[in-house]
């Protein structure tokens, strides 16, 4: 009997959803890629391939829906959300790299969220497989496989050839038998927002994971962020549809603006939690040991990605503090909103329109752009760097000294660079390094007390430091 005629009462049975996870380059993208080559691949009329990042696969009659984390380190808040909606995840482990950074990171994912899995020992083909060793890692991380004492269901496999693929497959779907997910058809549609995107024809759109109740075109939907009616429904494979039931992964179009990815989301009369907007309070939040920034980006994935890694940035002493971060073009009023406090604005993968350029450029806020995370965080580091590092105000190169007075050297010397000052604090330099540091107690020009040297004049000055200056040193003041 197939799951969408069994039922339990008012309640039928519902399609898994799993999450692969798992370290970079341990197989995930070839194991997906092998079960939507298998399983999709005669469902896709017209060669249209699914492009959002979940979908249905047919296995035995029945459905199992599978949502694509992304491998890179950067994205493990996008992994978390989805082992929380996720009912049951597959973690990934090659036979020849064993237990790495981001399986570790996984398996205290799972273990948080208590999702529920199975392992998938991948690469067995390989030379230097090897699965014993891959299983006893595991058992180091607290991982007891069956056979070896434990209850956590594996199976070895070969994402090239399809080994063990189809018995991967069945252990999820007698996982998903055991536990009897059920949803009932008659309530409104309940579920969980797990990509946000602009498109520049159709405007924000949003995939959706329905866990409860039909979703149909024409619903009102409602998250913590925002509500709009579902004016286009589509599902994974891109064709427009009437409506879709659990776990059908759904893309909508009809809301306003950007739901925030990780939302839950609701349909009809019911009532949600509101999230409080954060925008004042971070404003209200900046000092001035903080670097202010603003963030754009194509999708919420990939602004999840640059936010996680710029709040772990420090510069010059200073925290980098995001104080707006949303996903679509760079406009006019986002230039706007950071004009006082010229914050730069980083734009990652998106474009930026002909009028905030225009008035970027015209109230000097600087708009850094670029497909590359790294890059664009080499091109951050440089600007605040500049803006906010050391300037040098002035220079001395040292000529004589004169002996100590009052524990202070008396030195003679050239202002070689900008206006030297009295009471001001210098570092000491011989060469390129920083020996160390001091200050001017007193400044003479032709044998006169005065407060300022100007470049190109010599003077004589009391200086107060923690090593000895020698002639050929130069004393900087920034």
């Amino acid at each position: 009997m197939t799951q969408s005629k069994e039922k339990a009462g008012n309640l039928e049975v519902r399609p898994p959803i799993v999450v692969v996870m798992g370290h970079v380059d341990h197989g995930k993208t070839t194991l997906l890629d092998y079960i939507r080559k298998t399983s999709i691949a005669e469902r896709e009329a017209g060669g249209i391939t699914q492009s959002i990042g979940a979908y249905e696969v047919l296995h035995n009659d029945k459905k199992i829906t599978f949502i694509d984390t992304p491998g890179h380190e950067a994205f493990s808040k996008m992994r978390a959300r989805g082992a929380t909606v996720a009912d049951i995840a597959v973690l990934v482990i090659a036979a020849d790299d064993g237990v790495k950074d981001q399986t570790k990171e996984a398996i205290k994912i799972l273990k948080e969220s208590e999702t529920p899995f199975v392992v998938a020992i991948t690469k067995v083909d390989k030379n230097n497989a090897d699965i014993e060793k891959a299983k006893s890692q595991l058992m180091t991380e607290g991982i007891i496989l069956e056979g070896y004492g434990g209850d956590v269901s594996w199976q070895a496999v070969n994402s090239k050839s399809g080994q063990g693929i189809n018995e991967l497959l069945d252990l999820i779907l007698l996982h998903a038998e055991v536990e009897g997910y059920t949803y009932d058809p008659e309530t409104p549609a309940t579920g969980y927002v797990i990509e946000a995107e602009r498109d520049n024809r159709r405007g924000a759109t949003a995939t959706l994971i329905i866990k409860n109740g039909t979703l149909r075109e024409g619903d009102e939907i409602k998250t913590p962020s925002i509500k709009g009616k579902v004016k286009i429904l589509e599902n994974f494979l891109g064709e427009k549809v009437k409506e879709l039931k659990p776990c059908a992964p759904a893309l909508i179009i009809g809301l306003p603006d950007l739901a925030k990815a990780g939302e839950k989301f609701v349909t009809g009369d019911l009532e949600i939690a509101e999230e409080k907007d954060a925008a004042g309070k971070i404003m209200s939040e900046m000092t001035p040991d903080m670097l202010p920034v603003v963030l754009k980006a194509d999708v919420a994935g990939s602004l999840e990605a640059l936010t996680q890694i710029i709040e772990a940035l420090e510069i010059e002493n200073k925290k980098v503090k995001i104080i707006h971060a949303s996903v679509g073009e760079v406009t006019d009023g986002d230039v706007k909103a950071v004009i006082s406090l010229k914050a730069p604005i980083i734009v990652f993968r998106t474009k930026v329109n002909k009028a905030a350029e225009s008035l970027a450029r015209a109230q000097g806020v600087r708009i850094f752009s670029s497909e590359i995370i790294y890059e664009l965080i080499k091109l951050l580091e440089e600007y605040f760097e500049k803006e906010y590092g050391k300037h040098v105000v002035a220079e001395l190169e040292v000529l004589k000294t004169f002996g100590t007075k009052e524990k202070c050297q008396v030195v003679g010397g050239k202002v070689v660079k900008g206006v030297l000052k009295a009471n001001i604090p210098v570092e000491i330099k011989r060469g390129e390094e920083v020996i160390g540091t001091g200050k001017i107690l007193n400044l003479q020009e032709e044998k006169k007390d005065v407060r300022e040297v100007c470049e190109g004049n010599e003077c004589g000055m009391l200086c107060e430091a923690t090593t000895e200056v020698k002639p050929g040193d130069h004393l900087v003041m920034y």
